[in-house]
């Protein structure tokens, strides 16, 4: 790998660390290629990515980045989930730890905090983006629905007078 190339990698991954919600770094040793595309194939699934990037040169991208904090985790060989949405990567790389021996998650940053693999795992256990929207969209909504029953509730009341009267007198 020639110097431009090492410059071009540096960039991509400062922007991967500027741009990203959530970045996990984990030990990927013994894992085989099956099990690394099957990893990838989950995180893409789940709106983020898997970049396996030199460790000297991950740490030459951080400096300057929010999550700084990660460059003392990036020894041996470490691996880097990521994704926009804050909870997606955590969730991938919780799930597929608790499923695979050899994927270990070391920690990693949420913005400018870092996260050990505790805070990686309360993270992963959040509720997404979407589920949060939806959640709270059902909130915004409830008392609507509740007032329009509500209105709704004398018209249906009078409507069962008036029929019960009626049979009556045609009775």
């Amino acid at each position: 790998m020639d110097r431009a190339q090492k410059e071009k990698v540096v960039e991509e991954l400062g922007q991967i660390f500027e741009s990203s919600g959530v970045v996990v770094v984990a030990h990927y040793e013994g894992m085989t290629v099956a099990q690394m595309q099957d990893l990838r194939a989950s995180m893409r699934e789940a709106g983020g990515s898997v970049r396996v990037a030199k460790n000297r040169l991950a740490k030459i991208a951080l400096e300057g980045k929010p999550c700084a904090s990660i460059g003392n985790l990036l020894l041996g060989m470490t691996v880097l989930a990521y994704s926009a949405d804050p909870v997606a990567a955590a969730k991938v790389a919780d799930a597929y730890a608790k499923a695979n021996n050899n994927f270990v998650v070391l920690g990693g940053a949420m913005g400018d905090t870092a996260l050990d693999p505790a805070g990686v795992k309360a993270v992963a256990s959040m509720p997404s983006r979407e589920e949060l929207i939806a959640s709270i969209a059902g909130c915004i909504g409830a008392p609507a629905s509740n007032i329009a029953g509500a209105i709704g509730a004398p018209a249906q009341n009078i409507a069962g007078i008036l029929s019960s009267l009626e049979e009556r007198l045609a009775a």
